[in-house]
């Protein structure tokens, strides 16, 4: 049984918080650590780890332990939207194990988390029997700061936990999905209104690709603006549709793109599929990768 989970953490600045959480991952028996992604201007870092469902369970409530106990919300401030201090924690099945597993351990992890530390918990995606809250966008609207309000209207109840947020930790939202690449796309100009323009124009919510999300953010300590996004099905729309869409859109605004980078982890498929496109290679097939074939050979 392998689980992937990526929570996402509303700290990327201070090295050492970022370092307390690292080891307290590190310290589960059975859980691998296979990246740590901190990102000073959205304030956030993204934590890959993997294992059996106990070895992963056991990694996120560590993990959670010491967030809410190093981060405080109040004070805060990003480019990224948060609602919690551990805000979003994916479960996500990858081999010997189902989405029903994943569900399972979603709802499982979401009480733990409620009742230890008194953190609202949500649940989204496929843990989710609520259409209304399958969407982690709509979870989130409002943020931290309107939290509390949110929470006191009809149907904001969480799923485990108290009615009100928690004071420095806000609440955490939990769930299961299929894999997703997070993706951003850096722009050589400081236009906000370009940046927020073109994600408006290419996710699925205003009318672009079904499985990109996207929001334009600033990135101020470099003077430039984002394009940043979560490409839930790299398969059926590829990752260099993507890059070519924002380019193209760019250059109607008379802007370049400056460069573009993978937050964490990405499937080895959606790597060469931008490969075969870009070199236009024909009759190309994974299998012609050496360190595929060196797999298939063991």
């Amino acid at each position: 049984m392998l689980i992937e989970c990526v929570p996402n953490v509303s700290e990327g600045r201070r090295p050492d918080v970022i370092a307390a959480m690292t080891d307290a991952v590190r310290r589960v028996p059975g859980a691998r650590l296979l990246d740590v992604s901190s990102d000073p201007s959205h304030n956030r870092s993204v934590f890959t780890l993997a294992g059996d469902a106990a070895a992963v369970e056991g990694a996120v409530l560590a993990l959670v332990a010491r967030a809410v106990s190093d981060i405080d919300l109040r004070t805060h401030r990003g480019e990224h939207p948060r609602l919690g201090a551990v805000d979003v924690v994916p479960f996500i099945p990858i081999e010997g194990v189902t989405m029903a597993d994943c569900v399972a351990l979603a709802a499982r992890v979401g009480a733990a988390i409620a009742e230890r530390h008194r953190v609202p918990v949500y649940l989204y995606e496929e843990a989710s029997a609520n259409p209304a809250r399958k969407n982690l966008e709509d979870i989130r609207r409002g943020e931290f700061e309107g939290l509390a309000a949110k929470m006191v209207t009809a149907g904001w109840a969480p799923d485990f936990g108290p009615a009100a947020p928690h004071p420095s930790a806000g609440a955490t939202v939990v769930g299961a999905r299929m894999p997703l690449i997070a993706y951003n796309i850096n722009l050589a100009t400081d236009r906000l209104d370009v940046a927020k323009k073109i994600a408006a124009a290419i996710r699925h919510s205003s009318g672009g690709y079904r499985y990109v999300k996207a929001m334009g953010v600033a990135l101020e300590d470099r003077g430039i603006v984002q394009v940043s996004m979560n490409l839930t099905n790299f398969e059926k729309t590829p990752i260099f549709r993507v890059f070519e869409t924002v380019k193209r859109e760019a250059e109607r605004y008379g802007v370049a793109i400056l460069e573009s980078e993978i937050v964490g982890l990405v499937p080895s498929a959606a790597l060469t599929g931008a490969a075969g496109f870009y070199l236009q290679l024909g009759r190309f097939s994974p299998d012609q990768v050496l360190e595929t074939r060196l797999r298939q050979a063991d």
